[in-house]
């Protein structure tokens, strides 16, 4: 980065001995801050036309007034300028760069190499390499009817390990023909290894290559009078052939990644739709901040070499469709190549139904930024209300809010939510398990929650929030403030604490400090951000907290069912795997158990599912 200085920035001098060979240009400010990275074919003829006397943007005029110096990395071509192009803007997010903002990781489909007889799960977050993997899907959504369309297929297995490791009866899974039961030895392993070859098939997009190996296998068990086998591949090919005939694109491929842009006013949304094998998978939204790129197809242009070139999905179908032209389609799809090994194709003219598939995007864009904005307003109105009351210096672009949830000291938990300009950011919700406090003290556990979440933030270099809401009074404020006061960092601190009476609007906000007290009125809408932002810590708290109280209590539930003793729990932990299978089963199938009559086994059931 260049030093600060105070000399003017002389363009002509600049301009006069800049080359004409491809590359890469860097804007700094005079604080030395990054404002903008561009790639160009012609270094020389794409840096001047900053600075020409007209027909420049408003945003290109405020980007050019802060100019204190120009950078240049020549490259050996436009491709390898457009790849570093895109890596300087991953690091240092320039703010007159468009950025993609999303935080989601995408989910997977992982199928577990390190068991013989795998099972097909959804994933997210970093993957093993002894594992394989497929994907990304554009949602969790698109991944669970995936697994449902395997199930009814191929049936595999889709039971934890340790759930397939204590079967000892087929589950429910083997009743409706969704899964072989490898658990309890009723498929072959040749078979098992079949299927999975099949749904790998199924998966990497050869749906035609596998319908005629299936034809071929039905033939066969046909012409061996293996009628059952015959039967089960006849079902195998009507479905495959079912979902190859909903929604193709074109021909036997169809494997497309549509884009559409839409801009207005309010923002800018691209949606995003996954087709693979003819089918669409599922969708996304993303809304990219906008740089100085104000024309649609510089900001997909942008958007699309982010996603690809940066991100890294390990994914990249040939075609890539666009409701709007792209510019550098060559060089794009050049880098694109160069990144993933393969060709592609990047097209916004086309015809028939991949013109629907466009109109369709295009029509959820404008939708979704619709939406976006109804809601916007309304959140940035609260921001501004919330400004104003606290006498803040700026709009609290993100907030964190902390609780504390526990039964009597039991399985304490706590939750941290964030809320930024487009409301609750859900991606990035944290809980925390808290360990090694007296039963009960809250305010010990919220001083553990705090230590770990901005010793975390400090460490990794993260962006800290303009606003921290501890969910207490005094006292939980207080050790808010020393926690932050250790580790040397300083955020506005607002503490809520319920009324006497504990109903909504009855709060008592503290801000910085225990003596300074605000109170607002009911209609108020910073009290009503603050409340939304409080009552979705305290479901986080309660949620997190359930969940680690149940899963301690799992365990030793039998235990406090009357009339089963010791010989009783062995036996029904030995006929169903565990105590979550037990809690699962209807009372026929506790029923079964040796020595559980009938009444007992009503008894259990209606125990275990007292609440």
């Amino acid at each position: 980065m260049p030093e600060t200085t105070t000399t003017v920035f002389d363009p002509k001098s600049f301009l006069r001995n800049l080359t004409t060979r491809p590359g890469v240009y860097r804007m700094y400010a005079s604080d030395g801050q990054l404002l903008y990275v561009g790639k160009a074919k012609n270094l020389k003829s794409r840096v001047s036309s900053y600075f020409r006397a007209s027909g420049l943007t408003n945003k290109t005029v405020a980007l050019v007034s802060k100019i204190q110096s120009i950078e240049i990395a020549i490259t050996h071509s436009e491709t390898e300028a457009l790849l570093l192009e895109q890596t300087l803007i991953s690091k240092h997010r320039p703010p007159y760069n468009i950025l993609l903002v999303d935080d989601k990781s995408y989910p997977y489909l992982k199928l577990s190499k390190q068991h013989n007889r795998p099972g097909l799960y959804l994933h997210r977050g970093a993957r093993n390499t002894q594992d394989e993997y497929f994907g990304p899907f554009p949602s969790a959504t698109a991944v669970r009817e995936s697994l449902i369309l395997l199930q009814k297929a191929f049936r595999i297995r889709q039971c934890e390990d340790s759930v397939y490791a204590n079967r000892q009866k087929p589950c429910l899974q083997y009743q409706i023909k969704r899964c072989k039961a490898p658990c309890v030895g009723l498929v072959s392993d040749d078979e098992y290894q079949q299927d999975l070859d099949k749904t790998r098939a199924f998966l990497q997009g050869k749906s035609q290559e596998l319908i005629d190996t299936i034809e071929i296998e039905m033939d066969q068990a046909a012409a061996q009078y293996d009628y059952e086998h015959a039967a089960e591949f006849r079902d195998q090919l009507m479905f495959l052939r079912k979902v190859q005939e909903q929604q193709y694109v074109s021909g036997a491929k169809g494997n497309v990644d549509v884009f559409a842009v839409v801009k207005q006013a309010s923002g800018v949304c691209i949606h995003f739709l996954m087709v693979r094998d003819g089918r669409m998978i599922g969708s996304r939204s993303f809304f990219p901040k906008p740089g100085i790129e104000d024309d649609e197809k510089l900001i997909m242009t942008g958007f699309l070499a982010q996603y690809y070139l940066v991100r890294q999905h390990g994914d990249c179908p040939s075609q890539i469709l666009s409701n709007v032209p792209i510019p550098d389609a060559q060089s794009l799809a050049a880098a694109i190549k160069e990144q993933y090994h393969k060709s592609v194709t990047i097209q916004s003219a086309v015809r028939t139904t991949s013109a629907k598939w466009l109109d369709l995007a295009q029509t959820n864009a404008a939708e979704q930024l619709q939406l976006r904005m109804s809601h916007g307003v309304q959140v940035t109105q609260r921001l501004e209300a919330l400004q104003e009351v606290l006498s803040l210096e700026q709009i609290p672009e993100r907030i964190e809010c902390f609780d504390i949830s526990h039964s009597s000291g039991e399985a304490t938990t706590a939750s941290c939510v964030i809320y930024d300009r487009d409301g609750p950011n859900k991606s990035l919700y944290r809980k925390f398990n808290i360990e090694n406090v007296a039963a009960g003290d809250d305010y010990a556990a919220m001083a553990q929650a705090i230590q770990r979440r901005y010793a975390r933030l400090q460490k990794e270099e993260t962006r800290l929030p303009d606003l921290l809401i501890v969910d207490g009074g005094k006292g939980q404020m207080s050790m808010a403030r020393e926690v932050m006061n250790e580790l040397g960092i300083a955020i506005p601190l607002l503490g809520i604490a319920k009324g006497e009476t504990r109903k909504p609007g009855m709060e008592t906000l503290f801000f910085e400090t225990p003596d300074q007290v605000i109170l607002l009125p009911n209609f108020s809408p910073a009290l009503h951000l603050i409340q939304h932002i409080r009552d979705e810590a305290h479901r986080f708290a309660i949620t997190g907290h359930r969940a680690r109280r149940g899963k301690a209590r799992l365990g030793s539930v039998l235990d406090e069912v009357p009339q089963v003793g010791p010989g009783r729990r062995r036996a029904l932990i030995r006929h169903f795997g565990s105590a979550i299978a037990v809690k699962s089963a209807s009372v026929d199938e506790i029923t079964k158990v040796s020595g559980i009559s009938k009444t007992l086994a009503q008894d259990i059931y209606n125990f275990l599912h007292s609440g």
